[in-house]
């Protein structure tokens, strides 16, 4: 069944405009790390994440959060987030490995995060199956103007539950303090064993479409780390992190000093981004 919704989706698959933009993200960003942003500030990764929708065996209201292409939402993020030039109080939490904002997203199957039609947050956007896994997807709310989700263990479709992935989302609001070298997005990936799901053409967990890491607004434009969908991004993000700062720059760590130039191309293009955002959002004002 699963297989015959991945054709589906195929054939109905989000398509960008001929207009879209999209950055990609060098890999030398990322930063060598074998924690979750949880271990350096302690507390835990959170609760159990019960689903409300989705798709393929979703496992909606199942306390133990096990569930194939579930999510959960919309669930309150305790700010007001400003992402690709629009504002959110809400997200959706989606065991394919990312968030999502104004509805859920049950697609397994990647076509880079900016191919979706709603905006999306991707540290690891792939076929997480946790039907069998020894982990689930998690969340954590307790610290003010942050939320962190968390994607312990987990396996991958269908209902393999070794080899597993360990990826966390940090997302913060505009009030929250952040600390030099740290910013207000972070992705943090431990042991990554896997990269594709059975029905999206993968074979013990790789070839075929392999997952996508980055942003998405939900309109085509977006930003992806380098080796996304492609073979080999589970061991480029591997034991690795990266912030990313509210314009979705990457943060350099403070014991490394940018590239002359990088950052501020960066801001360049985002800016530019966020203008035609913004231009395309007042055209249908005056509409």
């Amino acid at each position: 069944m699963k297989r015959l919704l991945s054709v589906a989706l195929v054939l109905g698959a989000f398509v960008a405009p001929a207009s879209a933009t999209v950055i990609t993200v060098p890999s030398s960003a990322l930063t060598p790390s074998t924690q979750y942003y949880t271990d350096i500030v302690g507390g835990g990764i959170g609760s159990i994440v019960v689903m409300t929708g989705g798709g393929n065996a979703a496992g909606i209201g199942d306390p133990t959060g096990r569930n194939d292409d579930g999510f959960r939402g919309p669930i309150p993020l305790g700010f007001t987030l400003t992402f690709f030039g629009s504002n959110y109080t809400s997200f959706w939490a989606n065991n394919n490995g990312n968030i999502s904002f104004t509805g859920g997203i049950s697609a397994f199957t990647p076509s880079g995060p900016q191919g979706q039609n709603v905006p999306i947050i991707s540290p690891f956007f792939a076929d997480v199956d946790t039907r069998t896994s020894p982990g689930v997807m998690r969340l954590r709310t307790d610290i003010p103007n942050e939320i962190i989700v968390t994607w312990d263990q987990v396996g991958f479709y269908g209902a393999h539950s070794s080899p597993t992935n360990s990826f966390q989302l940090v997302l913060r609001g505009a009030d929250f303090l952040i600390p030099v070298g740290e910013g207000a997005i972070g992705f943090f990936w431990t042991s990554m064993g896997w990269e594709t799901g059975d029905a999206s053409g993968g074979t013990n967990g790789f070839g075929g479409t392999p997952a996508a890491v980055g942003f998405g607004d939900g309109a085509g434009n977006g930003e992806i780390l380098e080796g996304s969908t492609q073979n080999g991004i589970s061991r480029i993000v591997a034991n690795h992190h990266i912030w990313f700062d509210p314009l979705l720059a990457p943060v350099p760590p403070v014991t490394q000093l940018p590239e002359p130039g990088t950052l501020a191309t960066f801001d360049v293009m985002l800016a530019a981004l966020g203008s035609t955002r913004r231009n395309k959002h007042a055209a249908k004002r005056l509409v």
